[in-house]
């Protein structure tokens, strides 16, 4: 069953969102602050997070970076802040979606449905002469099978994903490995593979930064 973790401080809200959900079939997890929603969002999986900005403790869009160091479950942000900026902010993080209050319960319902339905037809992606499939975790370059370890892969799909995106080298060791401290040359070297199997591949290396796959 689809897991979709609330986190609202206010608890007539966070309620009334939780009633709808699982009146539409979803399981759903209550968090009421920023910081028991990070750590949870480390410890489960969830297939979408449901985010307020205004949070105790660790406010919503501070969550939202540094969930992103780590994740790419899909976010909808759905508070009051209704200001261009923070908008803007948000969707440069990569949500999925952003719904100020008031909200419709029910179209609320709706939106969820569409982020969960573009997410998981994602089981492949072309980046002009390479495709992806994620599910089998299979890579061809130029119509060609690609043998990639598993720790290639996984690198190749978190760029694929974030195409003409910074991923920064934070990111892929704490997706990866799990910390984000690591011998440099390791992650380099596989960085390194990955170049030499797929010659040809446009990803960009920003010194000190991380690396972008360009489309």
């Amino acid at each position: 069953m689809t897991k979709i973790l609330i986190v609202e401080d206010d608890k007539d809200i966070n309620n009334l969102i939780k009633e709808v959900l699982e009146g539409a079939d979803y399981q759903t997890e209550s968090i009421f602050n920023g910081k028991d929603a990070l750590e949870l969002i480390q410890q489960e999986k969830y297939d979408l997070v449901i985010l307020d900005i205004m949070l105790p403790v660790i406010n919503g869009l501070d969550v939202l970076r540094e969930v992103r160091t780590f994740c790419e479950v899909p976010i909808i942000m759905l508070t009051g802040v209704d200001d261009e900026y923070t908008q803007l902010l948000s969707f440069k993080q990569l949500i999925a979606d952003y719904i100020v209050k008031p909200f419709s319960p029910l179209v609320l319902v709706e939106r969820v449905k569409n982020v969960l339905r573009l997410n998981t037809a994602k089981s492949e992606m072309t980046i002009g002469d390479l495709h992806v499939d994620f599910e089998a975790c299979a890579v061809s370059w130029k119509g060609e099978s690609v043998r990639l370890t598993k720790k290639e892969f996984q690198i190749l799909e978190l760029l694929v994903k974030r195409c003409d995106c910074l991923v920064t080298r934070a990111q892929l060791m704490q997706t990866i490995w799990g910390y984000g401290e690591l011998e440099t040359r390791v992650l380099d070297n596989h960085i390194k593979h990955i170049r030499k199997k797929i010659a040809g591949i446009p990803l960009k290396t920003m010194p000190g930064l991380g690396y972008i796959l360009e489309s």
